[in-house]
């Protein structure tokens, strides 16, 4: 089964059809909400520099379009880019004016910066009561370190996540080299505009979602507080293991590919040890309970390690499935390019970009069953949507878009 292809976007087909947004942001945290609600059908329209837009055109892997890596044609697709220089007080009433005519603000500056171009969330909230913004940083709005500069792997660090990552005594690592902290917070900042959205609508009155790239890593840190709160345990690197589960993590099979095994009860051990042939050892005099797998952990560990290095991983894997053992491959990107289960799921979308031919970027997600997310272009390019935007919603007339133009406004 193919995976579906970007789609025209019927009119209010989909569940955001009429919800206008603006993204006036850099790089990825916040930029990403946006991405989300324009894949359910909100209009998106991405404010850029007019020197060069935003920096994410140029990070990443670069592609035959200039200003348009595989980064920017992924995570900022639906989008209309306009162009306007916020550092000009024309560029300023330009976009008060987009800001009357939308519903929802994504932006990412720095503490102050807005308010530094005259945007300020008491301008934004006269131009349009019920506007909904969105504003991620890396510390957040308030507190000793709002105006520190704040990335996906700063926010990580401080967050406690990385402090976490890695094996025991090494060095922390960046979980996944990829910026996790940015895509968490834009999501925790996407929840938080439909929850904006829902309160204007009712009341009349828009708010700002302020989110600190930070708490929002440390909010998906499962117990990690509670258990220092109440018994100061501080949980340190466990490599790809668990301090609860045992065994749990990841083993290299024969042919060299790594299979991923999750033993969080004594059920699932006693299944596993089925699977290897050696139902015994779930026995209660050996390591059928679990207090008693982790206190012989690296023992465990080593007869798992042993038993999963003498075979191929189809072999393992068909096995532990066969008795219900909670295990999986851990994949590389060509892994999840043949995977059957990935195809069938539509987590490849394929999409025809201008100049480069078929692209494949990841599916939308959540999957909802009567207004599915759809995916109408990749990222777009500099200025794409400028001349339709400024005439067709705000009227601006082909002079006053001549003048714009020639003093660099837009």
């Amino acid at each position: 089964m193919t995976a579906p292809s970007a789609q025209p976007e019927p009119a209010g087909t989909t569940p955001l059809h009429g919800v206008r947004v603006i993204d006036v942001g850099n790089f990825l945290a916040g930029p990403y909400a946006a991405t989300i609600l324009g894949e359910f059908g909100a209009e998106v329209i991405k404010v850029e520099h007019p020197d060069g837009g935003d920096p994410m055109r140029r990070f990443g892997t670069a592609t035959a379009q200039p200003n348009a890596t595989l980064k920017w044609l992924s995570e900022s697709r639906n989008k209309k880019s306009v162009t306007c220089d916020l550092r000009q007080a024309d560029g300023v009433a330009l976009f008060l004016k987009l800001v009357a005519k939308s519903d929802v603000l994504v932006e990412n500056f720095r503490p102050g910066t807005m308010e530094s171009w005259g945007l300020g969330w008491d301008v934004l909230r006269a131009a349009n009561p019920q506007l909904v913004v969105l504003r991620v940083t890396g510390y957040g709005q308030t507190g000793p370190y709002r105006r520190r500069s704040g990335f996906a792997h700063i926010a990580q660090a401080f967050g406690g996540l990385n402090y976490l990552a890695g094996f025991p005594g090494e060095t922390p690592v960046l979980p996944g080299t990829v910026p996790l902290g940015d895509y968490i917070a834009s999501l925790f900042g996407a929840i938080g505009v439909m929850i904006g959205l829902r309160h204007a609508e009712r009341t009349g009155r828009g708010q700002v979602v302020d989110v600190g790239i930070y708490e929002a890593v440390f909010r998906v840190l499962e117990e990690i507080a509670a258990a220092y709160g109440l018994n100061g345990t501080v949980r340190e690197r466990e490599g790809s293991g668990s301090f609860v589960a045992c065994p749990h993590g990841h083993f290299r099979c024969r042919n060299g590919k790594w299979i991923a095994i999750a033993c969080t009860t004594d059920k699932m051990f006693e299944r596993l040890a089925a699977a290897m042939g050696r139902p015994e050892l779930a026995s209660p005099e050996q390591y059928g309970p679990q207090r008693k797998r982790l206190a012989a952990r690296d023992t465990v560990n080593r007869i798992v390690t042993e038993w999963v290095g003498a075979h191929d991983r189809p072999e393992i894997l068909d096995r532990c499935l066969a008795e219900e053992v909670p295990a999986g491959k851990v994949n590389s990107i060509a892994d999840i390019f043949a995977d059957e289960h990935f195809a069938a799921r539509g987590n490849l979308a394929r999409v025809d970009a201008p100049g480069l031919g078929e692209v494949v970027v990841p599916g939308v997600v959540p999957r909802l069953s009567a207004t599915p997310g759809r995916i109408t272009h990749l990222g777009p390019a500099l200025g794409d949507a400028t001349h339709e935007v400024l005439t067709t919603l705000l009227g601006i007339s082909a002079e006053e878009l001549r003048r714009l133009q020639t003093q660099r406004v837009i």
